[in-house]
């Protein structure tokens, strides 16, 4: 497959349908069943729905090659492509002068290629005021603007926008599609990069995470220790606190050195020497790159909490089974002794009360319920005094 497509695995009906549409721009766009202005690519999380989109905005961006141009390829990756738009946040909500200024950029000619393409990653968190800024350029747009965005369904964006965009569905990958991935893309270990894929369940995002950063996986292990070890309401009381804090170092440990990055170059845009004095009249742009670090550091730790609550769904996923009797390998296997002990412990009535309560508990949390209050109730319903697993 072209290398424009080699970071993508598992997708290969989706990857045919933008292979064919870029490569229909190549030749003239005479093939309009394939080309079109508006795309949308849907897909559970870790699916890739970002890597097609820059993917295929590389093709597109690509002179007279839909397979990859070198010089594009770097630009794209760089987010550095004169006529490449992106609107990433990391808010919950993107704000609407953020989608302005992104619509009144894709009014412009492309100034080295065939398309000015702007994408939008996470356009479901546009609010329905902000969603109607963006209807209005993909009802009328320039003739070589191309939009792609990108949400978990359909279903995320207003009826309008979903009947102005052709739809590219993504599907999970399979265990065995990610491994192969992180060995051929990541270098890791066979057996290192099978483990971290079953255990991110077919995340390709957390998947990497898991396999090259060894800090990453002791956490997630200590996650299933605290759960597995909750006695009393006292216990329970404890492991949320021990919870949080893992989540708060998962946290900071993803935010630090992206934070680090973007400081170095930001102080190198603005001309300003390593160690250097700041200027006041430049105080004000690091004083906003600062303010937007913040607002990613929260929105960081609530991320790590989330992935907190999806490996012990894991869990208890994997104890139910066992339960219910099911065949299959679990996910998490390498505890497997440990899984049919407290399978034993407990009847499946009572695991699935806990799988309930860890769905509360997210929801609770993403309607701004104190984090350490709701993983309390939480783990309230974890507690097990049966045989110690």
């Amino acid at each position: 497959m072209a290398a424009v497509w080699d970071e993508l695995t598992g997708q290969a009906d989706a990857i045919a349908v933008v292979e064919a549409a870029a490569s229909a721009s190549a030749l003239g766009g005479s093939d309009n069943s394939s080309m079109t202005h508006s795309w949308l690519i849907t897909g559970p999380p870790g699916s890739g729905r970002s890597n097609l989109a820059y993917a295929f905005a590389t093709a597109l961006l690509s002179p007279g090659n839909p397979e990859g141009d070198a010089a594009a390829v770097r630009q794209v990756a760089a987010r550095t492509h004169p006529d490449l738009g992106v609107l990433a946040t990391e808010r919950v909500i993107i704000p609407i002068e953020d989608v302005r200024q992104l619509v009144a950029t894709s009014q412009f000619s492309p100034s080295v290629g065939r398309y000015r393409v702007m994408i939008i990653e996470d356009a479901d968190r546009m609010a329905e005021r902000t969603s109607n800024v963006l209807l209005k350029a993909l009802e009328e747009p320039p003739p070589r603007t191309v939009w792609i965005l990108c949400a978990p369904s359909e279903a995320d964006l207003i009826p309008t926008i979903r009947s102005r965009v052709r739809t590219v569905r993504l599907r999970v990958p399979g265990i065995e599609e990610v491994a192969e991935l992180l060995e051929r893309r990541d270098g890791v270990d066979s057996a290192i990069a099978l483990r971290a894929a079953r255990e991110a369940q077919s995340h390709i995002g957390m998947a990497h995470r898991l396999a090259t950063n060894a800090e990453a996986r002791e956490r997630r292990e200590r996650t299933l220790d605290i759960a597995l070890g909750i006695r009393s309401v006292s216990g329970a009381v404890l492991a949320a606190v021990a919870l949080l804090d893992l989540a708060k170092a998962d946290a900071e440990a993803i935010t630090e050195e992206k934070d680090a990055e973007e400081r170095d170059a930001a102080m190198r845009s603005l001309g300003i020497e390593p160690g250097g004095t700041i200027p006041p009249a430049l105080r004000s742009q690091l004083k906003a790159l600062d303010e937007d670090q913040k607002r990613r550091a929260t929105r960081s730790l609530r991320d790590g909490i989330d992935r907190i609550m999806v490996d012990l769904l894991s869990l208890y996923r994997d104890i139910l089974l066992i339960q219910l009797g099911v065949p299959g390998e679990p996910i998490n296997v390498r505890i497997l002794d440990r899984l049919e002990a407290a399978a034993s412990g407990c009847t499946a009535v009572e695991t699935l009360a806990t799988m309930d309560a860890i769905a509360t508990a997210r929801e609770r949390i993403e309607s701004n319920v104190a984090p350490a209050l709701a993983l309390e109730a939480m783990l309230i319903t974890a507690i097990r005094t049966g045989r110690t697993p």
